[in-house]
């Protein structure tokens, strides 16, 4: 090891890795023991991860760009360790600039019961972080989330996403039936025009409205 280095090449990744897997101070130090025959304290790893805590703030509290023409909510679940592992979900928002490139604003843990108010606490960090238009917002139809956004934006269109729309479509139809269901809707979020989405959606509800009506109140809801 060079002169005046303290760990080696390598060890920050591998600590900030463990860590993010759920593995405890002590865990960690017993695997670099077990596999790579070295000894880590747990001062020492401690160390590492309170490190990128610092960056961690720092990126979040990042100003942003004034305008954003679209951007995607969604959560993405995971095991967190607090005295028991439990699913937790994390809610990302992920900004497309004016120049097309994506870029991610924010990370927000919940508790899986969020609402209004918890979005508006969100989009509200967001906006004195700097964002002062939204054009679309698109989400999977998280409760309280569109009310959140026309608070803090105005005019803002929210969009639920197509992919969670087609997944919630198939929970009223069979399994034998479920790729008939997306093979019909595939006209109407593909239509080149607001008008030629309104024709194939009203063939689809003369096709299968009658035995699906569910699903055409989950698609008129969103219109």
């Amino acid at each position: 090891m060079p002169k005046r280095k303290r760990r080696l090449d390598g060890i920050d990744r591998i600590v900030l890795s463990l860590s993010a897997r759920g593995l405890t101070t002590g865990e960690i130090a017993a695997h670099f023991e077990e596999v790579y025959g070295a000894r880590v304290s747990k001062d020492a790893i401690s160390r590492i991860t309170e490190k990128v805590v610092g960056e961690l703030a720092e990126w979040s509290a990042r100003p942003l760009d004034p305008v954003y023409p679209v951007l995607f909510v969604d959560a993405v679940v995971v095991k967190v360790r607090d005295g028991q592992v439990r699913n937790t979900p994390f809610y990302v928002v992920m900004g497309v600039t004016v120049n097309g490139e994506r870029e991610i604003l924010g990370i927000w843990a919940g508790d899986g019961g969020e609402g209004a108010r918890f979005w508006l606490q969100v989009f509200s960090e967001l906006k004195n972080r700097g964002v002062d238009h939204v054009l679309i917002a698109v989400c999977n139809g998280l409760k309280g989330l569109q009310e959140a956004t026309t608070t803090t934006w105005g005019r803002t269109v929210v969009q639920q996403c197509i992919v969670y729309l087609i997944r919630n479509s198939c929970r009223y139809a069979g399994r034998q039936h479920r790729d008939g269901i997306v093979k019909a809707l595939n006209p109407v979020y593909t239509a080149p025009s607001e008008q030629a989405a309104k024709d194939r959606f009203a063939e689809f509800t003369a096709e299968r409205g009658q035995r699906y009506p569910a699903i055409v109140r989950l698609w008129q809801n969103v219109g």
